[in-house]
Order: C-alpha cells, then sequence, then structure tokens
C-alpha cells in the first residue's frame, strides 16, 4: 500500500500544482487513499519532495530528480538522519528505553527505531515527543540504550 500511494504522490504533484502538505493529502483521499497528515509528512520525505517555483511563479512540490540529481541514500542512513535529528535523551530501567525527543518528531524517531530491525527490540510506542521500546530482555537493554546513544552521536 506504501509504494501504491508514494506512486499515486508523484503522479499527482506531476499532473497538478500541489502547493501545501493539506492539499496531498486532500487529493490522495480523493483517489482512495485513507491518509493522515503524518502518513503525508513521512511520504513527502521519503520520496526527497521538495518545493520550487513554476514557470508561473506558484510555489509546488516537485520530485528531486526532477530538477537535480540527489545521491540515493540506503534506508539505514535516512534512519539514522531521522533519529539523530530529533533525539533529545535516551534513559533506560529494566526492559524499557525511553527516548524523549523534540516535540511533534517521537512517531518519525520511532519509525527510524522500528526500521533497524534489531532483534533485541520487540517494538516501539510513540507519543508527541516520546517513545518508549521494549526490549527483549532487561540484560540486553543496556546494550541497545548504548547502541542508540551511539546512533543519536552519529556513530
Amino acid at each position: 500500500m506504501k509504494n501504491e500511494r508514494q506512486s499515486a504522490i508523484l503522479d499527482l504533484i506531476a499532473q497538478r500544482r500541489i502547493t501545501t502538505q493539506d492539499e496531498l493529502a486532500a487529493a490522495l483521499r480523493q483517489a482512495g487513499y485513507s491518509v493522515t497528515q503524518a502518513t503525508v509528512s513521512r511520504d513527502i520525505r521519503e520520496l526527497g519532495l521538495s518545493k520550487e517555483s513554476d514557470a508561473q511563479g506558484y510555489t509546488r512540490y516537485v520530485s528531486a530528480g526532477k530538477f537535480k540529481t540527489v545521491p540515493p541514500r540506503s534506508e539505514r542512513e535516512r534512519f539514522a538522519q531521522m533519529f539523530v535529528s530529533s533525539v533529545l535523551d535516551i534513559q533506560y530501567a529494566n526492559n524499557m528505553i525511553v527516548i524523549h525527543t523534540l516535540s511533534g518528531a517521537a512517531n518519525a524517531a520511532a519509525e527510524a527505531v522500528d526500521g533497524l530491525q534489531w532483534p533485541e527490540i520487540l517494538g516501539t510506542m510513540a507519543g508527541d515527543n516520546t517513545i518508549f521500546a521494549v526490549v527483549r530482555t532487561n540484560e540486553e537493554t543496556p546494550m541497545i540504550a548504548q547502541r542508540l546513544q551511539q546512533l543519536r552521536r552519529g556513530e
């Protein structure tokens, strides 16, 4: 579904001038996709869309590949960058890691943690600025917290 939705986004921005996330969400809903603002925002980021002025001087979303060459980044690099740019603090107790992020960034950071696909992490749950990550065992938690700290520092 995600690939289909993202393909639809590329088609929509190629066919018409879309200037805001709200307009894009509305166009996707009209095309039959059930989306939230967070989903649209994440898709825009993952697709590398940017805003450019068109010939009439209007700003619109465009595919990064349409006007400039962007070197492809691995999925791991994208996840790491999302995590680095949004995480403020990491603490743990027993088999729970608590990750504090910038306001509104917890979902993206949790997606980054989930995307790491570390087998020791059973899952995450995100609020607005806090993520709870459940680690398989109490013994593995300090090591996972340390690895997350290293990721946060860009190591």
